[in-house]
């Protein structure tokens, strides 16, 4: 049996991922707060801003990662909060790290134990990861330190066959995106794009899927974004 471990796959990016490796034979484990829709995924409600989330919900997941032959856990849920290095104080900064940082550390320490050969870890970054705009601090701080993070574990699970990856999407077409952007400014995004649209989430599905069966992609920071333009 293959097991997806995913997070915030109630909607979005996430709630196509988990479609995709159900479709494709695993079993999925979803963890957020609000409810997957689909039928097929295991949900498990927890809060991942909580420090002791996973001692909450460990005896519900030990006994599908104690049966799996591989394991691919995908950090996917994150908070996005539209603020900025001059007015952000910590304890808003340390909310946002605490889902988007923290908690993909604190399963990587409880998950790994469980992953045979041929397991995965991926993250879902952003085109943020490696960059910045303006009003966007806490984000862009914490897609930056999954990238490391990322990088960092690589190096540690040498010679165990466990690879990671980061994708990063672009602009997608997710229900973050149109809380994050007006409806007059959308066209403009997707003007951003060498392709003049927005990134659908399946096509980022899809390439987290590819990249869960291909090691070959150890450490790699992998950009989904059609080509976004620079301006």
């Amino acid at each position: 049996m293959k097991c997806l471990l995913i997070t915030g796959a109630s909607a979005g990016i996430g709630l196509h991922t988990a479609e995709t490796f159900v479709k494709a034979g695993y079993q999925v484990i979803n963890l957020s707060r609000r409810r997957c829709p689909l039928d097929t995924v295991t949900h498990i409600n927890c809060d991942l801003a909580e420090a002791g989330f996973i001692e909450q919900i460990s005896s519900q997941i030990t006994p599908t990662l104690q049966n799996a032959e591989q394991i691919v856990l995908l950090h996917n849920a994150a908070r996005m909060a539209n603020d900025s290095a001059l007015e952000t104080p910590s304890n808003e900064l340390r909310a946002v790290l605490e889902v988007n940082v923290i908690a993909p550390n604190t399963l990587n320490y409880f998950v790994i134990p469980f992953m045979s050969p041929g397991s995965s870890i991926l993250y879902v970054g952003s085109t943020l990861a490696e960059k910045a705009v303006p009003g966007s601090f806490s984000y862009v701080t914490s897609k930056h330190a999954m990238v490391g993070m990322m990088r960092a574990t690589c190096q540690d699970l040498a010679g165990r066959d466990i690879h990671t990856a980061c994708i990063c999407p672009g602009f997608t077409d997710t229900e973050m995106l149109r809380a994050h952007v007006p409806e007059e400014a959308m066209q403009q995004v997707q003007g951003m794009s060498a392709y003049n649209r927005l990134v659908h989430p399946d096509e980022i599905a899809d390439t987290l899927f590819w990249a869960a069966g291909h090691p070959v992609l150890n450490g790699t920071v992998l950009h989904a974004n059609l080509g976004q333009i620079e301006r």
